[in-house]
């Protein structure tokens, strides 16, 4: 089963992946229109900055098991099992932020949702853009990344790959493990600056 795997150091920050989200999830799902409507769609993924001030696309796991939902009161949080995708029930949620609490990653986030009733606060999270999923389409914030730090594979595949270039990285005459060069120098000069900066 496909999921969405995040590799920050390929990451630059450019917050794409957050407009694509917003855009997805709201009433029109196009960008042009979402602007102008009411709730304003918000993103479902988060892209924080590191210590050098690099990005990190933040997103829901889809635990399992999974803290939020074991602590759901209401049991507005459940599995769908055909995508492994936890999901919010707008209807159920009642906004007491028990999830929020017992979610590791901080992926949970309370307003307004243009799939929720009118007027009412809701816990908000990814849901793996299900819609999109069940369209033949691969997530919004996957689409929309250039710089493949979101990509869309089978989790086997992808620690199938992790382990291929770790093990290239480690021989002296191999090929190095980052493909993309220019995002380790982004990230390098972005080191250096944030350095030069605490040393002054």
């Amino acid at each position: 089963m496909k999921q969405v795997i995040v590799h920050p150091q390929r990451c630059v920050g450019c917050m794409q992946c957050m407009l694509a989200c917003a855009a997805a999830h709201s009433k029109t799902g196009a960008l042009i229109s979402a602007i102008s409507e009411s709730p304003r769609p918000r993103p479902r993924i988060h892209v924080g900055a590191g210590l050098y001030d690099e990005g990190f696309p933040n997103r829901c796991r889809h635990c399992d098991p999974a803290p939020c939902q074991m602590a759901c009161l209401p049991g507005a949080i459940y599995r769908q099992t055909t995508t492994n995708t936890v999901l919010i029930n707008p209807d159920v949620c009642i906004n007491c932020a028990s999830c929020a609490m017992a979610c590791p990653y901080g992926v949970i986030r309370y307003h307004a949702d243009p799939l929720a009733p009118a007027g009412k606060t809701i816990a908000v999270k990814c849901d793996n853009c299900i819609a999109r999923q069940h369209n033949g389409l691969i997530p919004a914030c996957v689409e929309v990344c250039k710089t493949g730090a979101l990509t869309f594979e089978e989790m086997d595949a992808a620690m199938k790959n992790k382990t291929d270039q770790v093990a290239r990285s480690i021989r002296a005459e191999s090929v190095p493990a980052d493909h993309a060069p220019g995002f380790s120098l982004l990230n390098t000069v972005k080191r250096a600056e944030k350095e030069i900066n605490l040393s002054t």
